[in-house]
């Protein structure tokens, strides 16, 4: 039964980050928003996910700061001062999270279930939330929404974005098709290869697409940038490193595919409705692949877990991570070109495939 037969009067949702789980998250606040447009929502949030989130129509956004130590949690305390909300979603079973959440009164405190919680999320909670059958991070965050009273849990995104930052995507665009690359993850050992990288741009420009790289200033995303543009036989655009997440938002959105390992990116563009080839091998793409593509995913996680535990994936936990740093390497160019030749066609992107 719901814990709310009518609309409650406000919500407090407890999301830090990262990226890709906030969007997941921002589906969750928008279904609440939906069918109860007058409850006042608000969400705790980190840093870098407000730049990207912190206007969402409707949600007051708190912004808490890891960085500033002990300050920042104070600090977060006495903004909520006196405040005491109908329930807390708290989405997060990292610690940091659960200390955060012990300045928030609610009657409810909602947390995971036995299956998807750690970190001892347990004792910060009083109303577990039943596991859907379903492992993906979005149907577990569904599954909130739904025990509070949420009927169309049905994921769909409304972003805004402004005329400046489409202006800035749109400068980047052209009559071809675009195919917006993100090569690497804020963890090395997520990304994939140079080498496949290129050979892959140059299979898309071929097939007629323009080709961008997008990704943040980090030096790991800047250098493996430079590595696919000069391992490419054919010239790629590289805006790795000049977009703001809100402007890399927008190129997502104008872009006809995405090609990503498992980074925030990806589920930024999910948020954008441009289907995603999303390439996997470290965790499990069923749990954290880009939702409504799953089907799209090039993944070596069931080859390299089994190498790695000696077991068949059916006796392993949906949660068991690859440890081997060079598992990305199992996807091969090939897979992935094969991949983006079936998006393509699925999406009708190009005219000969119309």
């Amino acid at each position: 039964m719901a814990l709310f037969s009518s609309p409650p009067s406000s919500l407090c949702v407890l999301r830090l980050s990262a990226i890709g789980d906030a969007c997941n998250t921002c589906a969750m606040v928008q279904a609440i928003q939906r069918q109860w447009p007058t409850t006042k929502i608000t969400w705790i949030m980190g840093k870098a996910e407000a730049q990207l989130l912190g206007d969402l129509p409707g949600v007051r956004v708190i912004t808490f700061d890891k960085k500033q130590g002990w300050k920042g949690y104070t600090q977060l305390w006495q903004q909520l001062r006196g405040e005491r909300f109908d329930a807390l979603l708290h989405l997060q079973t990292a610690l940091r999270a659960s200390i955060v959440s012990l300045g928030i009164r609610a009657k409810y405190r909602l947390g995971f279930d036995k299956t998807r919680s750690s970190d001892l999320q347990n004792w910060f909670i009083n109303t577990p939330v039943i596991s859907p059958d379903s492992p993906h991070v979005l149907d577990g965050f569904m599954a909130f929404a739904q025990t509070i009273g949420i009927e169309d849990s049905n994921p769909r995104w409304e972003l805004e974005l402004s005329q400046a930052d489409q202006d800035w995507a749109k400068q980047h665009s052209d009559s071809a098709p675009i195919l917006v690359i993100v090569p690497a993850a804020s963890k090395a050992f997520k990304n994939w290869t140079a080498d496949g990288y290129a050979k892959v741009a140059e299979h898309a420009v071929a097939r007629g697409m323009k080709v961008i790289l997008a990704g943040s200033p980090a030096e790991v995303e800047i250098q493996l940038a430079k590595q696919v543009c000069k391992l490419s036989s054919v010239p790629l655009t590289n805006l790795v490193g000049k977009s703001s997440l809100k402007q890399m938002l927008a190129l997502l959105a104008e872009a006809k595919l995405v090609i990503a390992p498992d980074t925030g990116p990806a589920h930024m563009a999910v948020a954008t409705n441009t289907p995603v080839i999303g390439l996997y091998a470290h965790h499990n793409p069923k749990r954290t692949g880009p939702y409504r593509y799953l089907n799209y995913v090039v993944s070596a996680y069931q080859e390299a877990i089994e190498a790695e535990t000696g077991k068949p994936l059916s006796q392993l936990s949906w949660r068991s991570r690859v440890k081997d740093p060079d598992a990305m390497q199992r996807i091969p160019a090939e897979a992935v070109i094969t991949m983006l030749d079936k998006a393509l066609s699925d999406f009708h992107t190009l005219k000969e495939t119309q």
